[in-house]
């Protein structure tokens, strides 16, 4: 049985990478958040796009006013103003300043700008009362970024300042990789949906629910597939078609060692590899992952079916997963932070052990809160509002209350 980073290892070095031909399209920008860029992108624009002024003020030439000072203050004639979104159509001559607001055009002959605050106007002239730097406050043309070089690499992911970058650089469309798509469905003939009422012995399917939030949250595409029961034949029917329309297959229920647990004499049986049967970690023990020879080839995760095994999984293993295969070049790894723990932590020290919580900044510092409650994986309730996972390694058995802990962040 490996270890939690063994089988992280051996997980994350399966994923396979999408084509930048075969597997993208092109989005309207409106629809690109999140999304991963196939492809990188040059602007045929300067940034910025011309010279500019950065402040409210006067624009001037810096060998007329280098000596300058609020004690002898050299007096210019104001010979125009130039708003935002003008084109000067004049030079600037010796002892002459412009009016000039922020983000207009600087004129032809102007390379400084002296703020407002630092001058004093009197009918058509103006006061320089300091000494200003040569070129300040002027935004040089393309001192953010030259035409025709990159402007984004491929495999950055889409949010809002990449999205304003594209919007500034008249690129309404973009390539991206197309979203993975992820097959789920749960087993076990005790489970029902949560709109039939419950019989003894049943149990609602609420894993197939967190499944499908988790992986639209991850940037995947969901193929809901349902309940599936204890039967091999059904489970082989259900297998067989996720493992042709799917990237990633992800079941729940039926990977223990149980009479009525199929699944993984059924990925045998389809001539899966299976590359995992269960990790040292608790919860999530039972957990497997194979690979299929086929052209699709699709990662399987059989996942526990108890629901807090189910999220612990999915938030350490499958996430990464989904996200790597999406395209992300990286950002796509686990996130490990070392925190103050507010509560004493509690583990067998038998396998690396999972604690869910929330992280509270306290004092400028963060800090662990484990949920209250029983942390049973079978106890869904108090796993609401879970952001972090506290990590206690095999072999640590207590943590005390103000103590540093690692902490497995969770997207919010």
């Amino acid at each position: 049985m490996p270890s939690v980073r063994d089988a992280a290892d051996i997980i994350f070095n399966l994923v396979p990478t999408l084509n930048s031909q075969q597997d993208t399209e092109i989005v309207d920008l409106w629809a690109a958040n999140g999304r991963i860029l196939a492809t990188p992108v040059n602007s045929p624009l300067d940034f910025p796009h011309w010279d500019n002024s950065a402040m409210d003020g006067y624009a001037v030439r810096y060998e007329d006013v280098q000596n300058s000072n609020a004690e002898q203050p050299v007096s210019l004639e104001v010979v125009a103003e130039i708003p935002a979104g003008y084109q000067p159509k004049f030079t600037l001559q010796p002892g002459q300043a412009a009016r000039i607001f922020t983000g207009a055009v600087m004129p032809s002959g102007g390379d400084t700008v002296v703020m407002q605050e630092k001058t004093r106007p009197e009918n058509n002239r103006v006061f320089i009362l300091t000494t200003p730097k040569p070129g300040e406050f002027v935004r040089l043309k393309a001192a953010y970024y030259q035409a025709g070089t990159q402007l984004l690499p491929a495999n950055t992911q889409l949010n809002a300042a990449e999205i304003a970058i594209l919007a500034a650089s008249q690129c309404p469309q973009v390539k991206v990789y197309r979203r993975p798509r992820v097959a789920i469905f749960s087993t076990g003939d005790e489970l029902v949906t949560p709109d039939q009422p419950l019989q003894p012995g049943q149990i609602v399917d609420s894993n197939q629910y967190a499944l499908a939030a988790l992986v639209k949250q991850s940037g995947a595409e969901p193929i809901l597939l349902g309940i599936v029961k204890d039967n091999p034949t059904a489970l082989e029917e259900t297998i067989t078609k996720a493992i042709v329309n799917a990237d990633i297959v992800i079941s729940s229920g039926g990977v223990s060692v149980g009479d009525y647990d199929y699944v993984d004499q059924i990925l045998a049986s389809l001539g899966a590899k299976i590359h995992i049967r269960s990790v040292e970690m608790r919860p999530g023990k039972p957990l497997t992952v194979a690979t299929f020879s086929t052209p699709q080839a699709p990662i399987y995760f059989g996942l526990p079916g108890n629901p807090a095994a189910v999220l612990v999984t999915f938030w350490r293993f499958v996430q990464p997963v989904i996200r790597k295969l999406g395209g992300l070049a990286k950002g796509w790894e686990p996130v490990f932070v070392k925190v103050r723990s507010h509560d004493e932590l509690r583990s067998d020290g038998k396998r690396e052990t999972y604690i869910w919580g929330s992280l509270h900044l306290i004092d400028g510092l963060y800090e662990f809160h484990k949920a209250g409650g029983s942390h049973s994986s079978g106890n869904l309730i108090n796993l609401a509002q879970t952001n972090a996972l506290a990590v206690l390694p095999p072999g640590e058995t207590f943590i005390s209350s103000g103590k540093d802990v690692l902490v497995l962040q969770l997207p919010i």
